[in-house]
């Protein structure tokens, strides 16, 4: 057994052959990680009491915590997130050390660093998402470039930036 997986009443994590999971991190019980998904150094996804599912091409960022989530196709997750019982849609962005309990966050949309997002909370799609706790309001009524800034997070210049770590994910 992979010393980064472990099993929990009988569920074990399941990695795609095509997925990049950092030696370090640590995955329990019922875990799914998809093709083309990153996993950065100390990130802890706990599948044990809700399963933690990872769509096609997500990424979650080093110290990420996920426990009983579920983060879409292309979903990315900023270094030192915590995401408890939360729902990402595809293609959203969650900021560096924001915080996501019992919510949901439509897709395509933009959690800024530090937010809180309280239990309850549903975001429509295409929402900005900022403050303690989080506001939110339609990326169309902002100046942000949502297709600049998942560029930024999704490119392999930075979410995929596997080539060269090497060691990192052996």
């Amino acid at each position: 057994m992979d010393s980064r997986t472990y099993t929990y009443e009988g569920t074990s994590p399941e990695i795609h052959d095509d997925a990049a999971v950092a030696a370090d991190a640590t995955l329990v019980g019922s875990v799914s990680v998809g093709p083309d998904v990153t996993v950065w150094p100390g990130a802890v996804l706990r599948g044990d009491v809700a399963p933690v599912d990872l769509g096609a091409g997500s990424a979650i960022g080093d110290n990420a915590v996920l426990h009983g989530t579920t983060v879409e196709a292309g979903g990315m997750v900023g270094h030192a997130a915590v995401l408890n019982d939360a729902a990402v849609g595809e293609e959203t962005v969650v900021g560096f050390n924001a915080s996501v309990s019992e919510s949901r966050i439509g897709e395509r949309s933009i959690v800024a660093m530090g937010t809180v997002i309280p239990p309850g909370c549903e975001v429509p799609p295409d929402s900005f998402v900022r403050g303690t706790p989080a506001q939110f309001s339609p990326l169309a009524e902002t100046d942000i470039d949502r297709e600049a800034v998942y560029e930024r997070f999704a490119s392999g210049d930075y979410a995929h930036l596997t080539e060269g770590h090497e060691d990192l994910f052996a």
